[in-house]
């Protein structure tokens, strides 16, 4: 039986749209541009300036530990000298429900919002950031909960298991494709009487951008984001937020010979997970999780369920991809305007993008989904354009300098070579080991490589390196889980330095401490 669905990608755009009132002539008629917001804290200018960066945390506590809280303590030691948080998209775990927002995010970041002394009288569509948070959206604040699911009683043996041992945290309700996370962060225009709609953009929508009248998020007043992907510019720096969800869908598979053999192979792996899945749930039935030496074996199956759920997810992207694709064309159209502006405007040094899904990564289970390259190749597409348009003004610096992406469970710092193609050299930070369970990398090593061409004329080279990897791994025999985010540190200077500090909270056994590791430079 499935139990979590996804809209499709023009629902997810429509939806959206619908949610902020898109172009709607008040907003017109203002010269409002939804895409943009400016942080008002009164030190935006500095050049020289610290924030912090998590993502994939939205989960409840395991066999009594608090992974994401361990990390949200760990944060809290460089609260004051940072002037905002990224999350890199998952916020809520396992269908974005707003019934688990109360548990999986404001109880871990009280300290992050106004009134958390008292956690419980929060409204997740209520929350106001003492320190600013910027999200984007990742798959899982996305899916919902089919409607057949909602009136089981949960009789049925499989069903029963699943909830059990792959520690899915549903409830009646899903993301009602994607509403829970637009309450929560957006600003939700369509909420607003048509009468108080004038009122609300006249004090909210008072900043002031190149491309007309933004959204202003004031820390403590007023903390919402405009739109699903949005830019601000703070220190000279451009950072650029972005929803992957709508344009990571894999290419369509070719009509041809090979491409009904791949298709055949795609089917029969589909059926081995089923069985695989079907072998690991008889492996749980036969433990008790108030032991804790079960309760730890349990945690590992429950693991592998999960990965097992994202390959099965992969697989049928891909065989419900037709030969036409469902692209965010203007999504990438604005990322592509909003780049070349960049580069054009002097007081800009730098710029920086942050959406879920990885382009680079070597984590066991993400390094070759077709949605991993699906991102890859548009985000390539894209920043081929802009190379394009700019000519020599880039001279021999990246496009942009930094990627933040979530998606894979651990933190990961990978910079890519010379791939032929305007996605060289670029420093790439995935922070998505922030409290849900940390995965191992590949074992086929750092050096990650790429098939170019077609079915009849490939050829492999590599494209990025892997310079760290923390997650899950062997110490002395004993399982070691490292939750993670990371602080940066941005120095003045044209280009300028970016100092990157990993934040650790590793559990070895069952004892937690913090991990030190040492920073880098990019």
């Amino acid at each position: 039986m499935k139990l979590i669905s996804e809209p499709s990608i023009p629902v997810k755009i429509q939806k959206m749209k619908d949610r902020v009132r898109w172009k709607h002539p008040s907003l017109v008629q203002r010269g409002v541009d939804q895409t943009s917001l400016v942080i008002d804290d009164g030190r935006d200018d500095d050049p020289e300036f610290s924030f912090m960066v998590i993502g994939d945390s939205g989960t409840k506590p395991h066999y009594g530990q608090h992974p994401q809280r361990k990390v949200a303590e760990v944060m809290l030691a460089h609260k004051d000298e940072c002037r905002f948080v990224l999350h890199t998209g998952d916020v809520i775990y396992v269908v974005g429900s707003h019934e688990y927002y109360p548990t999986n995010f404001i109880e871990p970041y009280r300290e992050f919002l106004v009134g958390g002394e008292n956690p419980t009288h929060i409204a997740y569509d209520r929350m106001t950031f003492n320190l600013p948070f910027l999200p984007v959206l990742g798959n899982h604040d996305y899916y919902d909960v089919p409607k057949m699911y909602r009136w089981l009683t949960g009789s049925t043996l499989r069903l029963r298991r699943m909830l059990r041992y792959k520690d899915f945290e549903i409830g009646w309700h899903g993301s009602n494709q994607g509403d829970a996370y637009a309450r929560a962060f957006l600003d939700y225009l369509a909420a607003i009487a048509p009468e108080d709609l004038s009122r609300h953009l006249d004090l909210h929508y008072t900043g002031k951008t190149d491309t007309g009248r933004c959204l202003r998020y004031v820390p403590g007043i007023f903390t919402r984001v405009p739109h699903r992907y949005y830019s601000f510019r703070y220190g000279g720096i451009d950072f650029f937020a972005l929803d992957s969800n709508t344009w990571n869908e894999p290419s369509p598979l070719p009509a041809t010979q090979d491409g009904d053999i791949y298709r055949r192979e795609l089917q029969k792996r589909r059926q081995e997970i089923d069985t695989e899945e079907v072998q690991i749930l008889a492996q749980c039935d036969r433990l008790n999780p108030d032991k804790p030496d079960d309760a730890e074996q349990l945690d590992d199956l429950s693991a592998k369920l999960d990965q097992i759920n994202e390959v099965k997810i992969d697989i049928e992207k891909q065989l419900a991809s037709h030969n036409t694709l469902n692209i965010d064309f203007e999504q990438l159209d604005w990322l592509r305007q909003r780049l070349i502006e960049s580069w054009n405007t002097k007081e800009v040094r730098g710029r920086i993008l942050f959406f879920h899904h990885p382009p680079y990564v070597t984590e066991a289970t993400k390094w070759s989904q077709a949605q991993t390259l699906a991102v890859r190749h548009r985000l390539r597409w894209v920043l081929d354009q802009v190379a394009e348009t700019l000519g020599s003004l880039v001279k021999e610096r990246p496009i942009v300098d930094v990627i933040f992406n979530g998606h894979a469970h651990c933190l990961e710092h990978l910079c890519t070579v010379d791939t032929g193609y305007a996605d060289s050299h670029i420093n790439c930070i995935i922070s998505g080991g922030s409290g849900r369970r940390p995965r191992r990398q590949r074992p086929e090593g750092t050096e990650l490589m790429e098939i170019f061409g077609d079915f009849n004329s490939r050829s492999l080279r590599k494209v990025a390196d892997s310079l760290l990897y923390v997650g899950r791994s062997e110490q002395n025999s004993q399982k070691r889980l490292a939750y993670s985010g990371v602080r940066v540190d941005v120095k003045d200077g044209h280009p300028p330095k970016f100092i990157v500090r990993p934040l650790v909270a590793q559990r070895v056994g069952e004892e937690w401490g913090q991990h030190e590791l040492d920073s880098f430079v990019i």
